[in-house]
């Protein structure tokens, strides 16, 4: 074969086709994040699942980007985005896995995906974007369907049943931070940095948490083995997971995408119940749909009145 067809790039169908199949490996192995996770943290605090999930990323990603050559170094003003983007991803992570260590896998997910909604929100009242009211109307909605996951989770678990709320409100920051650094450097650089920046961070917090006596934010090495692999699995699925987002929104239109990543909750209701026997209840599954119709409603809404692709919300983990 000639080194011009070695290089040729794919036709439209087929780019668009290899998303697709990438969105759908996303929306399978990103809940196994939270399945590594909700193990982990069953016998480890929320510090240490969260720090090592940042590290174990981090050391996976500092070969991807050496054999692809990318350049490491960061202009002033990306160094300056890129600590917010790993900041929000703390909060968003350290949320996230204090939710599962209780709740089931789908609910906290469930909530988590009002994400959208914030950055909506975010972007009408924060930023002064343009956003119609039917949209608005959509994120009341959204939030509506939420609140039928909270209600029973919080009767179940109290406030923990609010921690995927903080992580959507992470994750919206984290992502409207990700559209503007994005303009600066590559996509996969910026995974690393953002791993080895978030770990960084993660080190004055947690000893802070120490030194307060704040049991989910104190360090603890994990004094068996399962829970070693549990722990380092959750950053082995995250690479995995943001690796097959990343080069999916390469590939096909992120409108095309946008509406598969709610196989997600899917995915994520399978595995709990598979490793922990959980299942959503009906006010659950009420919510559930709730949430998914809103939000791809405010997709078909972004296509249909603005002419421009939307990014489809990323693993709010």
């Amino acid at each position: 074969m000639s080194r011009t067809a070695e290089t040729a790039p794919l036709p439209m169908a087929d780019r668009v086709l290899a998303g697709v199949g990438l969105m759908i490996a996303f929306c399978i192995v990103a809940p196994l994040i939270d399945v590594s996770a909700k193990s982990a943290v069953q016998a480890v605090p929320v510090a240490t699942v969260t720090f090592a999930r940042f590290v174990v990323q981090g050391a996976l990603m500092l070969p991807i980007v050496l054999a692809m050559g990318l350049p490491m170094r960061l202009s002033p003003i990306a160094l300056r985005l890129l600590l917010l983007r790993a900041a929000a991803l703390v909060c968003s992570t350290f949320s996230f896995v204090a939710a599962v260590q209780s709740m089931p896998i789908a609910d906290a997910l469930a909530i988590a995906f009002v994400e959208p909604f914030v950055i909506l929100l975010i972007g009408r009242l924060v930023l002064a974007e343009q956003v119609g009211w039917r949209r608005m109307a959509a994120s009341v909605v959204g939030f509506a369907g939420a609140l039928l996951v909270i209600q029973p989770s919080f009767a179940a678990f109290g406030a923990v049943a609010l921690f995927p709320l903080g992580t959507a409100v992470s994750f919206a920051i984290y992502m409207l931070v990700t559209r503007r650094l994005s303009r600066e450097m590559h996509a996969v650089t910026m995974q690393l940095h953002t791993a080895l920046a978030a770990a960084l961070l993660c080190l004055p917090l947690f000893a802070a948490g120490a030194g307060l006596d704040l049991g989910a934010l104190r360090l603890a090495l994990p004094q068996t083995t399962d829970i070693w692999l549990w722990c380092a699995g959750t950053g082995a699925a995250a690479t995995v997971a943001h690796m097959a987002i990343t080069y999916a929104l390469q590939f096909a239109p992120s409108a095309t995408l946008a509406p598969l990543h709610y196989l997600e909750i899917v995915t994520a209701t399978l595995f709990g119940y598979l490793f922990f026997g959980d299942f959503p209840g009906g006010m659950t599954w009420t919510g559930i749909g709730v949430i998914v119709a809103s939000g791809l409603y405010i997709i078909h809404r972004e296509r249909q009145m603005q002419g421009r692709l939307v990014p489809p919300p990323d693993a709010p983990r």
